[in-house]
């Protein structure tokens, strides 16, 4: 990690997650009743759990709407979720006036053109190998990982290291 990025991602107090194509593969799976499935990673979800553990605030911003996504934040310890957020910016905008922060202090993991708004205010923009072409352009960060196969938590390890934030040092989940 170069210099200059390990400073961004050691100033970091929020991290927001778009959720299709970030939290998940971007593959949408209707069942015939019209019930959603998602399928996300354990490994991501510990990634979220110990940012939240360390005291550092975790969101989802989503152009979506789906009960799983609550479900899935409830289980990773996400406080902050935006769903059916067409203006992603002023979702983040809210959660920066909330929480005293300027833009630089937060990180924002998004995969697609609805992201790029959000990615070009903050201070950490990152994305897994699989975003759209402009959306790579515009990060600081690019993962080595897709989309929902280990993206988010290379992000989180990446701000945990920046940090210096051990996982046996973290509380334990409550």
């Amino acid at each position: 990690m170069n210099l200059e990025l390990k400073t961004i991602a050691k100033n970091i107090k929020l991290v927001a997650f778009d959720v299709d194509g970030v939290m998940t593969d971007g593959s949408l799976t209707f069942l015939e009743d019209g019930r959603e499935i998602k399928t996300f990673s354990a490994k991501d979800g510990l990634g979220v759990s110990m940012l939240s553990r360390a005291g550092i605030i975790t969101a989802i911003i989503t152009a979506r709407k789906s009960p799983i996504v609550e479900l899935r934040a409830k289980m990773i310890d996400i406080k902050e979720i935006y769903q059916d957020a067409k203006n992603k910016l002023s979702a983040i905008t809210e959660l920066k006036d909330k929480y005293k922060l300027s833009f630089s202090e937060i990180a924002y993991v998004g995969d697609d053109l609805i992201d790029l708004e959000v990615l070009r205010a903050v201070g950490l923009k990152a994305c897994p190998n699989d975003a759209v072409l402009e959306v790579i352009k515009t990060c600081n960060f690019v993962s080595t990982k897709k989309g929902g196969k280990g993206a988010v938590r290379e992000i989180c390890d990446l701000i945990m290291d920046s940090k210096n934030i051990k996982f046996e040092n973290l509380k334990p989940k409550q």
